[in-house]
């Protein structure tokens, strides 16, 4: 791939103090320099500057001394000195100055017991490379080998880069941020949870495969979310004629980052590529939910009664609801459409507004049953140009 490009993001900058979070990889600190070259930055993710500051919090109060009301100031990886928050508060009310705060988790902001400033700073999230970020760079293929984090897309040698990223991951997020007390059980546990991707959550089954406990891997499963590497998606509770799953379905935020953490590399075999692209394009539909309000909340439906029949999204707009499902095929088969015509069959009350099969193939096709057939890059396409 190419070398020291850079591509430009889509996230927009608050006018506010913001928190700015991602899983490490994704750009933060690239995004923060470029958007911020003139402001007072504070990286403490250099250990100089991090021995400093916790040995005699006063340094950073008096970097902040010579700035002017709204003056803006920039603080990567602020979970290192959670600490600091209080201060940052303090110089908010009183001197109106603006923070901008980086982080690859919340989760030691929180076990400090700090409220995110109670408010006063909104929280942005930056995601993987979109396919409109990577433009004419942008190939499936690549995408579902090793994923879309712009390390993988700015330096040579995928997979050592992914296979290092993992290993940084448990060193520097898990182990020396003391996020878990059994370093070798969690080790265990993360291709194990890698083996979920796409699936709904089954914990007993994930704590007898990595062996331990049913709590410890409700823990372990926190972690990866406050970590910012999977996300939830919670499965659909309205009033339906059939009683619905009520277990999350587990995704990871990257096809890289997933197998790498499998030590899966190569083509992937149909079954995986599947989770896969599912995923991904889960993940995608996140991001433009974060950067342009894409819709309000999100759902996966499945009946327990036939545990085969699901339609992969439901994504609200109000009380508009479009269906989603995603078939990782170049040919549309008329048993794509199983899953959307129970929900409508099942659904009491207004039914969702569109009904949607994305596929692989390049023709765009609607069903007997009205439902849309979309090519995955026309569907692309009405994401990012807000027309969804």
């Amino acid at each position: 791939m190419m070398t020291q490009k850079e591509y430009p993001r889509i996230v927009s900058q608050p006018k506010y103090s913001f928190f700015l979070f991602g899983p490490r990889g994704v750009g933060k600190s690239s995004w923060l320099r470029k958007m911020f070259p003139e402001t007072l930055y504070i990286n403490l993710l250099e250990e100089k500057t991090y021995q400093t500051i916790l040995a005699d919090p006063e340094q950073f109060t008096l970097r902040l001394a010579t700035l002017k009301r709204g003056d803006t100031v920039v603080l990567d990886e602020i979970q290192r000195l959670p600490n600091l928050l209080n201060e940052i508060h303090r110089h908010i009310e009183e001197r109106g100055l603006r923070f901008v705060m980086s982080g690859s988790s919340a989760r030691k902001l929180r076990r400090a017991g700090t409220n995110l400033l109670g408010g006063r700073a909104i929280r942005k999230e930056l995601f993987p490379l979109t396919r409109e970020e990577l433009g004419e760079d942008f190939t499936l293929s690549h995408v579902m080998n090793y994923g879309s984090l712009p390390l993988i897309w700015t330096t040579e040698g995928d997979r050592e880069v992914l296979e290092t990223y993992v290993q940084t991951y448990l060193k520097e997020e898990i182990q020396a941020e003391a996020l878990v007390r059994n370093l070798p059980g969690f080790a265990r546990f993360l291709p194990v949870a890698a083996l979920f991707n796409s699936s709904v959550l089954n914990a007993a089954a994930l704590s007898r495969d990595a062996g331990v406990s049913r709590t410890t891997v409700l823990g372990y499963l926190d972690i990866l979310d406050d970590t910012l590497l999977t996300f939830r998606l919670p499965a659909y509770e309205g009033r339906l004629r059939v009683k619905e799953k009520r277990h999350p379905k587990l995704y990871w935020s990257d096809p890289g980052i997933v197998r790498a953490t499998k030590k899966t590399f190569g083509p992937p075999a149909p079954e995986e590529y599947g989770h896969l692209f599912e995923s991904w394009l889960v993940s995608v539909l996140r991001a433009y939910r974060s950067y342009r309000n894409l819709f309000d909340d999100w759902n996966y439906w499945a009946p327990t009664e036939n545990s085969r029949l699901e339609v992969d999204l439901l994504l609200w707009r109000g009380k508009e609801c479009l269906a989603i499902d995603i078939k990782s095929s170049k040919k549309y088969r008329s048993e794509f459409s199983k899953g959307l015509r129970a929900l409508n069959e099942n659904w009491k009350g207004k039914k969702p507004t569109r009904n949607v099969i994305i596929y692989l193939g390049s023709e765009r096709l609607k069903t007997s049953e009205g439902f849309e057939v979309l090519p995955l890059t026309q569907f692309l396409d009405l994401i990012e140009q807000g027309q969804l």
